[in-house]
């Protein structure tokens, strides 16, 4: 039998390799155009319901807001967001998702999908609503 810390080291790194896998498939589908740091960036934009400002995507994404500009000039170079005045503050700048990113964005999901079906089609019907159960139980605050 082995010891709690031994099995959560073990799962953890099975974890690791299946997340790694699912970034291979989307360097493969996607190539190598958007970084994970990027894609974070992206996925953030796309589940805000509005505009934000560089400040709150920084926050959203617990990084300092430098490091949030930095990702943003580089999206912005490959015109997957776009920067606009706020028009409530001039000082402050929004983000958005353009076009073009939120089909990177589609493309990405859809190859991450599509690599995670192939990852549990190994699974019978049961085994996989068990790994949802307990990934989701996992999951939870």
């Amino acid at each position: 039998m082995h010891a709690p810390e031994d099995t959560a080291e073990q799962i953890a790194a099975l974890l690791e390799g299946i997340v790694r896998r699912q970034r291979r498939a989307t360097k493969d589908g996607v190539g190598e155009s958007v970084t994970h740091g990027q894609f974070r960036v992206l996925r953030t934009l796309d589940q805000s319901d509005q505009a934000l400002r560089l400040s709150e995507l920084a926050t959203r994404l617990g990084i300092v807001p430098r490091s949030a500009t930095s990702v943003v000039d580089d999206l912005e170079a490959a015109h997957l967001v776009a920067r606009h005045p706020d028009p409530d503050d001039r000082r402050a700048i929004l983000v958005t998702l353009t076009p073009a990113g939120t089909e990177v964005l589609t493309t990405i999901r859809r190859t991450r999908r599509d690599a995670m079906v192939t990852l549990v089609a190994r699974l019978t019907p049961e085994e996989q609503a068990t790994l949802h159960q307990l990934l989701t139980r996992l999951a939870q605050d």
